[in-house]
């Protein structure tokens, strides 16, 4: 038996259902589109960012006046485990309520017309807050190993993405770093990993979740990214 997670999946059904109901509704491209269309609330919502399929994303409405961010990775509490393989963050998991990763194909389809910023927030354990931003952010497809791609850095947080500026994506039983051994299995995660880590946001929680120049253990955190579609 299939176990079916509604908080993921229910709001979609409700909108596929008013959509035959009214007939065809054109999905926006991004949380950013939505925002330029009156929602501004945070929340789930349905995008189709290249016309080649709608999916549900959750949209920050509040990070920054007059945009909207399409969020691809957050952590909170250590609720879902992030150590697994190649197929799970291919395909994405865990709840858009709580703690998830969007899945590197819907990354990819997110990003693939490099028109895109990427932001970082990040919560320690002592409570304070930091960001990152980067100018431009793509992801390459999985033929490319999710390469990823990322512009100049701005922000409060420190730099410890650049490092990780395109390299492949590696995971437990996928070993695309350039480490003798294999970073994601010695460090409990999955990631952009070169030899091995400045930032590891997909690590064990909460201990392994850093990012390397932002002091105490990561808390929480959100990647997303704006774009201009």
């Amino acid at each position: 038996m299939v176990n079916i997670d509604y908080d993921y999946y229910e709001p979609l059904i409700k909108e596929k259902q008013t959509n035959e109901k009214n007939g065809p509704v054109k999905q926006a491209k991004s949380c950013d589109a939505l925002y330029k269309s009156g929602k501004t609330t945070t929340g789930v919502y349905t995008i189709d960012p290249d016309g080649q399929g709608d999916f549900q994303v959750r949209c920050d409405m509040t990070s920054t006046p007059g945009r909207g961010w399409t969020i691809f990775q957050r952590r909170v509490d250590g609720s879902v485990d992030f150590y697994r393989d190649w197929a799970d963050y291919k395909n994405g998991f865990g709840k858009l309520t709580g703690e998830f990763w969007l899945g590197l194909d819907k990354i990819h389809r997110l990003s693939a017309n490099g028109q895109n910023v990427l932001r970082v927030d990040l919560e320690n354990i002592q409570n304070q807050a930091r960001y990152a931003t980067f100018g431009t952010f793509t992801v390459g497809n999985e033929n490319e190993g999710y390469i990823l791609s990322i512009g100049q850095y701005t922000g409060n947080a420190k730099d410890s993405m650049s490092y990780h500026n395109g390299m492949k994506f590696s995971t437990k039983d996928v070993d695309n770093d350039l480490y003798s051994g294999q970073c994601s299995q010695i460090h409990k995660g999955a990631w952009w990993y070169d030899s091995c880590y400045h930032s590891n946001l997909n690590g064990e929680y909460p201990a392994g979740v850093a990012w390397s120049a932002f002091t105490g253990n990561v808390k929480t955190s959100e990647m997303k990214a704006v774009c201009h579609h």
